[in-house]
């Protein structure tokens, strides 16, 4: 059996696990085995020497693919959400399909990101470790593992948030700008969870940011008298905070808000995750 022969009887065993990621990342058959046939060519004319794991490789080859589609349809604003799994390629893929996929689950994940759709679906639905999800979508194992929070934050919060929501998000993201600029550190523990976190990302601890600093106190100390560039916007559609270099925006940073107290801020400077991230200025709505 030659190398070509061999590699087709690998992609063939885990064709039904390969189809069911693409499902799950692009949510329609058809371009599920679209992005089979071109991962298979991709693969086909790779060399697999030196590759020791096969189902990883092709794994990747996938879930690149998939990136690749994901990207070119946010491009265009498209969705393409499909409902029917009725007709699998065998009634393996048909279990695997069907499990755990809902229309419900593919609408969430079509207010993802790209890189945040794959971080999700490979991490939480395929188990394959952040490291190797990193090298996929070319980010850090740090910075995959927070797209991957943020993804399941979104997936979990189900439904998109009502205006009245958003208008006491911004209520209190407004209140937070206010107290860390006038350096009200009172002000910044009572918005604050007792037990609330700020990340930030690999380009942001560049910047000088601290990678992780947990507890109300501590966050609070970070912004005191603070943020003094930052002007508010939402993003993503939910409120949150820009610094901007003149029209450009350098760190966003993004707020999770629960039971009116913000539990986490994420501090995002990765280039391509601003521009993967919609912004809009707050005068715009009012």
């Amino acid at each position: 059996m030659d190398q070509h022969e061999w590699l087709a009887g690998e992609f063939e065993a885990r064709r039904g696990q390969l189809r069911a990621m693409a499902y799950r990342m692009l949510g329609s058959t058809a371009e599920a085995d679209d992005a089979l046939q071109d991962a298979w060519l991709r693969a086909s004319r790779a060399s697999v020497d030196g590759v020791e794991n096969i189902g990883g490789w092709l794994t990747t080859i996938v879930s690149r693919t998939c990136l690749d589609m994901l990207r070119a349809r946010a491009s265009k604003r498209e969705q393409a959400i499909d409902t029917d799994i009725s007709s699998p390629a065998s009634p393996e893929d048909d279990a695997l399909l069907a499990d755990s996929v809902s229309v419900a689950m593919l609408v969430v994940l079509e207010r993802l990101s790209p890189p945040e759709r794959l971080a999700f679906v490979l991490h939480d639905m395929f188990d394959v470790p952040f490291n190797e999800i990193a090298t996929i979508i070319d980010r850090s194992p740090v910075a995959t593992r927070q797209l991957a929070s943020r993804a399941r934050r979104r997936v979990q919060g189900g439904v998109p948030e009502t205006d009245g929501d958003v208008e006491r998000k911004r209520s209190i993201v407004d209140a937070f700008l206010h107290a860390s600029r006038e350096g009200d550190f009172q002000a910044l523990m009572t918005l604050l969870d007792p037990e609330a976190v700020l990340r930030a990302d690999s380009e942001a601890t560049r910047m000088g940011a601290k990678e992780l600093i947990h507890g109300a106190r501590l966050v609070a100390e970070t912004f005191s008298g603070g943020a003094k560039v930052a002007r508010l916007f939402f993003v993503d559609g939910s409120p949150g905070l820009v610094w901007m270099a003149g029209k450009t925006p350098r760190v966003i940073f993004e707020f999770f808000i629960d039971e009116g107290r913000i539990t986490e801020i994420d501090l995002l400077a990765d280039p391509a995750t601003l521009a993967e991230t919609h912004l809009e200025a707050m005068s715009k709505r009012g």
